[in-house]
Protein backbone atom coordinates (compact mmCIF):
# COMPACT_ATOMS: atom_id res chain seq x y z
CA UNK A 1 0.00 0.00 0.00
CA UNK A 2 0.91 3.28 -0.71
CA UNK A 3 0.68 6.68 1.13
CA UNK A 4 2.31 10.21 1.81
CA UNK A 5 4.85 10.70 4.99
CA UNK A 6 2.69 13.48 7.07
CA UNK A 7 4.60 14.14 10.25
CA UNK A 8 7.67 12.45 11.77
CA UNK A 9 9.25 12.83 15.15
CA UNK A 10 12.88 12.04 15.07
CA UNK A 11 13.22 11.63 18.33
CA UNK A 12 10.74 8.92 18.95
CA UNK A 13 11.11 7.65 15.44
CA UNK A 14 7.56 7.90 14.77
CA UNK A 15 5.00 10.02 12.70
CA UNK A 16 1.98 9.91 10.99
CA UNK A 17 1.18 8.77 7.24
CA UNK A 18 -1.66 9.96 4.87
CA UNK A 19 -3.57 6.95 3.11
CA UNK A 20 -4.83 8.23 -0.32
CA UNK A 21 -8.14 8.77 1.00
CA UNK A 22 -6.75 11.48 3.57
CA UNK A 23 -6.74 8.88 6.42
CA UNK A 24 -3.89 9.88 9.18
CA UNK A 25 -2.69 6.52 9.97
CA UNK A 26 0.10 6.31 12.97
CA UNK A 27 3.27 4.50 12.99
CA UNK A 28 6.01 3.91 16.26
CA UNK A 29 9.38 3.11 16.07
CA UNK A 30 8.75 -0.56 15.30
CA UNK A 31 7.67 -0.02 11.91
CA UNK A 32 10.23 2.96 11.26
CA UNK A 33 12.84 0.81 12.25
CA UNK A 34 11.78 -2.35 10.03
CA UNK A 35 11.61 -0.59 7.33
CA UNK A 36 15.43 0.66 7.78
CA UNK A 37 15.16 4.17 6.87
CA UNK A 38 17.22 6.82 8.83
CA UNK A 39 15.39 9.99 8.00
CA UNK A 40 12.03 10.36 6.60
CA UNK A 41 10.52 14.11 5.44
CA UNK A 42 6.56 15.29 5.18
CA UNK A 43 5.48 14.60 1.77
CA UNK A 44 7.71 11.95 0.77
CA UNK A 45 5.53 8.79 -0.82
CA UNK A 46 6.17 5.68 1.00
CA UNK A 47 5.16 2.39 1.08
CA UNK A 48 3.71 0.88 3.76
CA UNK A 49 2.23 -2.23 5.32
CA UNK A 50 -0.59 -2.40 7.44
CA UNK A 51 -2.34 -4.51 9.98
CA UNK A 52 -6.06 -4.04 11.69
CA UNK A 53 -8.96 -2.41 9.92
CA UNK A 54 -9.91 0.99 9.39
CA UNK A 55 -13.34 -0.02 11.19
CA UNK A 56 -11.96 -1.95 14.25
CA UNK A 57 -12.34 -0.42 17.74
CA UNK A 58 -8.41 -0.28 17.30
CA UNK A 59 -7.84 1.11 13.95
CA UNK A 60 -5.17 0.64 11.29
CA UNK A 61 -1.71 1.10 11.91
CA UNK A 62 1.08 0.50 10.19
CA UNK A 63 3.57 -1.98 10.71
CA UNK A 64 6.12 -1.23 8.41
CA UNK A 65 7.46 2.10 6.49
CA UNK A 66 9.70 2.17 3.79
CA UNK A 67 10.59 4.59 0.81
CA UNK A 68 8.28 4.03 -2.26
CA UNK A 69 10.80 3.41 -5.17
CA UNK A 70 9.75 2.62 -8.69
Amino acid sequence: MQATAYTYDPETRSGSVLLDDGTPVPFDAAAFDAGGLRLLRPGQRVRIECEGAQDAPEGLRVSLVTLQTF
